[in-house]
């Protein structure tokens, strides 16, 4: 399977699972990876990603890494840090539902930006379950994060 056809699955898991009620859902794949946002149409700088990543930037990776997660890139670092401290601030909330795997801090490979994710180390993106999984895990991360931003 090419990443491209890999993260189109990955959308149709996400635009079926993710709950109507946290708003308009909008998907943008890419080769590599998939965004997600609720609200306007326009590409937000605050959204859900799974994306691969080289293993350079991710820990414990040999080959490549799957990234997943929520991220903030805006072209400020202090936007990005107040995003990611009003989420910490809530922490307690949204942790029981996600669990120890994702990390909290600078984003990986970009200084400025910051993050909530987790990374999966050299997987196997050609497992036939492989897009249900990535999907489901990004809805994760929308169910617990979204209701707190």
């Amino acid at each position: 399977m090419t990443d491209r056809n890999l993260f189109d699955q990955v959308g149709e898991v996400v635009r079926g699972a993710a709950p109507p009620a946290l708003g308009r859902l909008h998907l943008h794949v890419r080769h590599n990876g998939l965004k997600a946002w609720f609200g306007d149409p326009g590409t937000q700088r605050e959204h859900y990603e799974a994306q691969i990543i080289p293993a350079e930037i991710a820990p414990g990776a040999r080959t490549r890494a799957l990234e997943i997660g929520f991220h903030a890139e805006h072209p400020a670092e202090p936007d990005n840090q107040a995003v990611l401290t009003r989420l910490l601030a809530v922490e307690a909330a949204w942790r029981p539902d996600l669990g120890d795997d994702p990390d909290t801090g600078v984003f990986l490979g970009r200084g400025i930006w910051r993050r909530i994710s987790e990374t999966w180390p050299d997987p196997d993106l050609d497992a036939a379950d492989v897009p249900f999984e990535i999907g489901v895990r990004l809805v994760d991360y929308m169910r617990a994060l979204e209701p707190h931003r």
